[in-house]
This record gives structure tokens, C-alpha cells and sequence, in this order.
């Protein structure tokens, strides 16, 4: 591996790393919504492999670290992620230390992080002889995956409930570009539909806003009164292992390591319970909620890195929640990769761990410095000058222009309903993991009704 291309990884990861600092810290920005868009153009770009899988480790790292800080300082999660932290975080922002909070939930997302990339390179390892025979058998695979994660959510009759006729929805879809000629015969439109999936819930509420009474029934609200308390300054480079105490420690190395062993389950299903298991004896209010979030914290970083490199490395075929939703466009993204061809088969493990560690270390160099010691200079600023709806915005644009080069006008228009249905079930509390594993079983599922 030539310097050249170290540091090409670098420079990617440098970029990603601050990019997703400041997206991070915006309100309300879905983790599928901000990273599959652009890592999806980076692969159609036609970046170096190796490169994109830096930037993604760097922009997951850096996501997951800062997307807490708006928890800490103001009670609105940055992510849907960082949503189960915050009743912990109100806790110590009523006791006035919003500024502890920051810096247990950045100190327990490195240790996750730490713990996170060996553990999954190990796993992967592990799992990787059993690749071939899960890979045939990926469509009845996801199709319980769908099912797994439907019996896993609150409304879980609704979630199973949707699983085949949104597949007819998908698969129907397809069928009718193919019979007027939109895309040849054969050909699979997938990036579009599962993009129109990832933006479903904002296509809805545009939907919605059309209607004149439901718009005019919205309710109003004036700017936004945010008191963020002044954070005490250290001198030196801040140390994770000093900022949380022994028992802290402990516990987000055991919730990050669960993080890891459980890639294929739902991240926010597994933060909220063990998040509370681990923390339920404690009987102290402030000390409870400290360890908490920083558990909680690590937990999440653990679970997106390990639910992107395992079933990335050991099988080629994208088996978790993380998979396929941000990190989709590492395992599908025709033409440049299929499940037939993509990082898992042209990465060496060698390639892999390189790109992981130099996407990780730069993340964590930059933004856990910045996130503890200029949170609330950055907090502040977004909330001032970057409305989220401007962000939410750019993704909808790019998913129309990708939907136009899938199929033309016609699968714009597919694209919409596609949304319309996924906002619906979004709403209804079928999550992403079942719509993502369903559009991939869409295929098996009608031919094995019909």
C-alpha cells in the first residue's frame, strides 16, 4: 500500500470526520437520511474503495460522537440514535451539568469505538467461512430478518402485517418499468426505492403540507429560546478513561462488546434495554443517569461499526439494520457494486483494517477534541445558522436527481409512493430494518406466492 493512497484515506477521512461533525450536532438529522445519500455518490463517483470505507468509518465515528451534544445542552437528539439518551441527559441538565453530560456521552462513544473495531474484525474472521452458505440463502435470510425485526418493535402486528404487501408494492414497481420499457427486462432498480424508504417520513410530511386545512390546523411557534449554560474549560488533551470513573468504564465496555455480538439486531432496540439493565440497580439519580449515557453512547458507536464491518467483511451481503441503511451503498450500488461484486470482494481483510483504523483515529483525534472543548461554540452556531429543513432539503433534491437516473420521470413518480408508503409505516412504527429487508425479499416473496 503505497503513501499515496494512505494518504488519499486520510484526507477522506479528514473531511468526513468534520463534515459530519457539524451534521452531527443538528437537530433531528436520521442517520440513514445524512450518510447513504452521500457515500452513494461518492461510490458512483468513482472513488478509490478503500478511500469510501474510510470516509464511512470517520463519518460514523463522527456522527455518533456528536450527535449527542444538542441531547446535553438543549434535550433535542441529534439522531434517532442519541432520542433514548435524553430523558438520562435532562437529568443532569436539571442538576446544571449539561457540560458533564457532553463529556460522558463523547468519552463513552471512543470507548465504544475502541472496543468496536477489533471486536468486529474478530467476529468477521470468524464468521467469514460461513459466508457462501448465507449468501445462498440472503433472500429467505432477510425475509426473517424482516420478521425478526418486526417482532422486536412496539407495534409489532402492524410491522408484520406490512412485510408482504409493501413487498408486492416494491416488486410491482419494477415490473411495470420493465413492461413500458423504462429499464430493460431484468434489471434492478434498487438505489431510488430504497433511497425513496430513507426519506419516506419527509416525503409524507410534504404530502401532507399540501393539503390546505391540515397545513393551516399546523401548529405555530416563534424562534426558538435555547439557553446554553457556559461549559468549563480544561487545559490539555481530554482523556476518556480520566472523564468516566472505574464502574463507568465497565459498563460501556460491556453495553459496546454487546454492541458488537448483537450487529443484526435493531441499534435502538439494544440501546434502550441494555442502556437500562445496566444502569437499573443504581440508585443515585446523577450517577445513574452518567452511566447511562456514556454506556448507552458506546453502545451505538459499537453497533454501527460492527453492523457495517461484519456483514461487509465475513459475508458480502448486507444482514443488519446498519447495513442496510447508511452502509448500503458499500454492499449495492449498481453498477459500481452488486452483491456480487463489492468491498467484501475486492478489500483484502489487510485493506480493511487499514482503512477502518485511519477512518476511526482521525475521527476520534478531531471531533472528541472539538466535542469537548467547543460543543457549545458548534451547538450554537447550527442552531443559529443551519436550518435543518435546508439540510433535509439537500437529501431530497439528490434522491429525485438518482431516482431520475435510475428510470427517468416515471420513477420519480415511483419513487414518491414509495415514500408516501414508507412515511406511512414509518409513522405507524415499522421501522427501517423491516422496510430495507423487505425492499431486498421483495423479489422472493412474490415468487414464492405466485
Amino acid at each position: 500500500m503505497d503513501v499515496t493512497l494512505i494518504l488519499e484515506m486520510i484526507t477522506a477521512s479528514v473531511i468526513g470526520a468534520i463534515l459530519y461533525t457539524i451534521i452531527g450536532i443538528a437537530p433531528g438529522t436520521d442517520e440513514t437520511a445524512v450518510l447513504a445519500p452521500v457515500t452513494l455518490v461518492l461510490v458512483l463517483t468513482g472513488f478509490k474503495p478503500i478511500v469510501i470505507l474510510a470516509f464511512f468509518i470517520a463519518a460514523i465515528v463522527a456522527k455518533k460522537l456528536t450527535d449527542s451534544i444538542p441531547v446535553a445542552v438543549a434535550g433535542i437528539p441529534g439522531g434517532v440514535m442519541s432520542a433514548p439518551m435524553v430523558e438520562h441527559a435532562m437529568v443532569l441538565k436539571e442538576h446544571g451539568m449539561p457540560d458533564v453530560s457532553i463529556r460522558k456521552m463523547a468519552s463513552g462513544s471512543v470507548i465504544g469505538t475502541i472496543v468496536a473495531v477489533p471486536s468486529s474484525l474478530i467476529l468477521a474472521n470468524f464468521l467469514a467461512p460461513l459466508g457462501d452458505t448465507i449468501t445462498d440463502f440472503s433472500s429467505q435470510i432477510f425475509f426473517g430478518g424482516a420478521i425478526f425485526l418486526a417482532l422486536m418493535t412496539k407495534h409489532r402486528w402492524i410491522a408484520l402485517i406490512s412485510i408482504v404487501p409493501f413487498g408486492f408494492i416494491i416488486q410491482g414497481l419494477r415490473e411495470l418499468y420493465w413492461k413500458i420499457g423504462a429499464v430493460p427486462a431484468g434489471e434492478d432498480i434498487f438505489i431510488s426505492l430504497f433511497l425513496g424508504i430513507t426519506i419516506g417520513p419527509v416525503i409524507l410530511k410534504l404530502a401532507e403540507l399540501l393539503h390546505g386545512k391540515t397545513r393551516r390546523n399546523l401548529p405555530r411557534h416563534g424562534l426558538n429560546n435555547v439557553q446554553l449554560r457556559k461549559q468549563k474549560q480544561k487545559r490539555g488533551l481530554p482523556n476518556p478513561f480520566k472523564i468516566l470513573d472505574i464502574k463507568e468504564i465497565i459498563t460501556t465496555i460491556v453495553s459496546s462488546f454487546a454492541g458488537v455480538i448483537t450487529f443484526f439486531m435493531s441499534p435502538v432496540g439494544m440501546t434502550i434495554f441494555l442502556g437500562e439493565t445496566l444502569t437499573s440497580r443504581v440508585k443515585d439519580p446523577i450517577k445513574r443517569a452518567a452511566r447511562a449515557i456514556s454506556s448507552m453512547d458506546g453502545l451505538t458507536n459499537a453497533a454501527y461499526i460492527a453492523g457495517t464491518l461484519i456483514p461487509l467483511i465475513a459475508l458480502g451481503i448486507p444482514l443488519s439494520p446498519t447495513a442496510l441503511g447508511p452502509a448500503n451503498a458499500l454492499f449495492n450500488a449498481p453498477p459500481v457494486f452488486t452483491l456480487d461484486h463489492n468491498l467484501h470482494h475486492i478489500l483484502s481483510m489487510n485493506q480493511f483494517i487499514v482503512a477502518t483504523v485511519i477512518g476511526s483515529v482521525v475521527a476520534l483525534v478531531i471531533t472528541f477534541w472539538v466535542t469537548i472543548k467547543y460543543s457549545q461554540q458548534i451547538c450554537a452556531f447550527v442552531f443559529r445558522f443551519i436550518p435543518h429543513e435546508a439540510m433535509l432539503g439537500v437529501f431530497f433534491g439528490l434522491v429525485l436527481m438518482l431516482a431520475y437516473m435510475d428510470a427517468g420521470w416515471v420513477n420519480i413518480v415511483g419513487v414518491l409512493i414509495i415514500g408516501l408508503v414508507a412515511g406511512f409505516l414509518h409513522r405507524k412504527g415499522v421501522n427501517y430494518g423491516v422496510q430495507f429487508m423487505t425492499l431486498y425479499s421483495a423479489p422472493w416473496i412474490v415468487s414464492f406466492i405466485f
